[in-house]
This record gives structure tokens, sequence and C-alpha cells, in this order.
């Protein structure tokens, strides 16, 4: 008997798929939270991820299921394959990006659970991610799987078409990249509340001063337009600079800045989406700080609409 099975995912979902028999499908299910986990943090995209997972249902659904001695590694295999595939072809792209790449915001509102692939993973905050999306598709890759998921070395170098060795070698460097660029770390909500909340008043001030005194020394915008809207186009490093890219913003758009946000999770940690002027002069956007030593470290501004598209406005 044919029937129809609906993978779904809270950050979207994948179109219905034919599966051979309900056991199957039930038992993929049991799966899928893990490889969309996989898919995102590999890829960067919800929309990627999801591919990912539907393209390994549909190989899953037409494979005797019987041959499948590991499903866990088989699926893991598949989808690790299928996004590398991906992440070197954006790779290539990436050299055309117009600004800095940030990996799609997981927003979900302040009362919603954030769902499997985000709840209470310290890995999937903005920082993180946007280190992690600098490394090469292979190390990425290698680093994710082992270090993420515990997948051994020996399937990883399957999936890259190397050794063990050089698989582990490509986590090694990953895991120092990783160290060496010490992205801040999440902190507990309370202080991550405060922070916002001296930040967005400072900000509504439009005092230097005021602004400056939020900031860690070495504050950093990272604005991620891909050319389709307004941000900085190149990092904004340093106290000075940030606080000056800050007031240049409210004197560009005015309180509607401030005025017309809301408060959000942002792939777990706190940000505020806004959801641009009236008259259209900025655009709508998703921002989320990161932390350092009680100050604002670090502000993502996400403005591409492409990746703006499941954002609950």
């Amino acid at each position: 008997m044919i029937v129809t099975f609906e993978v779904a995912c809270r950050c979207g979902r994948i179109s219905a798929v034919p599966a051979t028999n309900t056991a199957v499908a039930a038992e993929f299910d049991q799966h899928r939270s893990r490889l969309i986990g996989i898919g995102y943090r590999l890829t960067g995209r919800i929309a990627d991820a999801e591919d990912a997972v539907q393209d390994a249902w549909l190989r899953l659904a037409s494979t005797d299921r019987e041959t499948i001695r590991d499903l866990t590694g088989w699926l893991t295999t598949v989808v690790s394959r299928l996004c590398l595939d991906r992440m070197r072809s954006a790779a290539v792209r990436r050299e055309q990006y117009v600004g800095p790449w940030l990996p799609e915001p997981l927003v979900t509102s302040l009362d919603e659970d954030p769902g499997d692939i985000v709840a209470a993973q310290d890995d999937l905050r903005m920082a993180a991610m946007r280190v992690l999306h600098e490394l090469p598709p292979d190390q990425r890759l290698a680093f994710v799987l082992h270090d993420g998921f515990d997948v051994p070395f020996a399937e990883i170098a399957e999936v890259l078409g190397c050794s063990a060795a050089a698989a582990r070698q490509h986590a090694s460097r990953a895991r120092r990249a990783m160290a060496d660029a010490d992205p801040p770390e999440r902190v507990p909500m309370p202080e991550q509340q405060q922070m916002l909340e001296d930040f967005l008043a400072a900000v509504a001030s439009k005092d230097l001063q005021a602004i400056t005194r939020v900031l860690h020394p070495t504050a950093t915008v990272y604005g991620d337009s891909g050319g389709k809207a307004r941000t900085a186009r190149r990092p904004v490093v340093g106290v000075e600079k940030v606080a000056r890219f800050i007031v240049g913003l409210m004197e560009k758009y005015g309180d509607g800045l401030v005025e017309n946000i809301r408060p959000v999770l942002v792939n777990g940690d706190l940000g505020v989406v806004f959801t641009g002027n009236d008259d259209e002069t900025a655009a709508p956007r998703v921002f989320t700080l990161a932390v350092r030593d009680g100050r604002t470290a670090a502000i993502f501004d996400i403005v591409n609409p492409d990746k703006l598209t499941r954002v609950p406005w």
C-alpha cells in the first residue's frame, strides 16, 4: 500500500513525499530533527537543510530497509553528502556575495518553543555560526559531524572521500580556527535582556558617548544584505566606528528604528525584529547581539530579504 508521509519542521515544511509503508515513515521521522540540525549547521539555510532531508527520505523510500543495518549512520551520510555538494557550490557563489555572509536567522517569539534544533544548542548562536561558516566546506563538515554529532572519523572520511586521518585533520584545523576566533559565549537570558535594554536605550538617546559605554572594546557590526538592502557592506570594527555607525543609522532612519521593533529569539538568543518604516526608507531586518564582559561585543544585522522569508513579523 502506498501512503503519503509529510516531513515537518518548525522552521518550515517539506512537501509531501511517497512512503512505502508507515513503519519506515515513522522510523524516519524519529531522525528528522537531527538531520535538519545537521543540514542547517552545514549550509546555514533551512531550505537547503530541508531539501537534503527530503532527498534522503526519497532515497530511503526507494531502498530496501532490510539492507540498511545502521539507519542513523546511513541517513547522516546521505544528508551530509547532499549538503557537502551545496556547501561547495555556495563557497564559489559567496566569492561574489556583496558584503559579509551570515546564516539564515532562526527566529521565534519569546513565548514559543524554539524547536529541537535550537533549544539548548549553544553552537547555534549567531556568533559561533558566523565563524563556522568561514571555514572551508570539508573542515566545517568534519567539525560539525564529529564534535557536534559524534560521527566517527571513518564515516566522515566516507562522506569526504578521504582517509580517516585526513578527516581527523580537517576537524582538528576547524577546531583550532574556532578556538582562535573565540566567538563570545552565550550568556544567561537575564544578562542578555539587561544588555539589550541598555543597548536600545543608548541607541534611542542618539548620544555617542552613551552608545560607546555599552560597547565592548572589540565591538563589531556584521551586516548581511547581499546587496539587496542597506547595512554596512564591511564589518565595522571598534567602539568609535560602531558608535558612529549606529548614530548614523538613527540620523538616517529616525526614531522609527527603535520604535518599530519587537523582541524575539534569534538562534536561541535574545534579539529583535524591525518591521521597517511606513515610508519604506528602512528595510525590515533582524538583529541580535553577542555579549562579552557585560557589554555588546558583536551586532548581527540581517537585512537580506532572501533570509527573512520565515520570520514571524
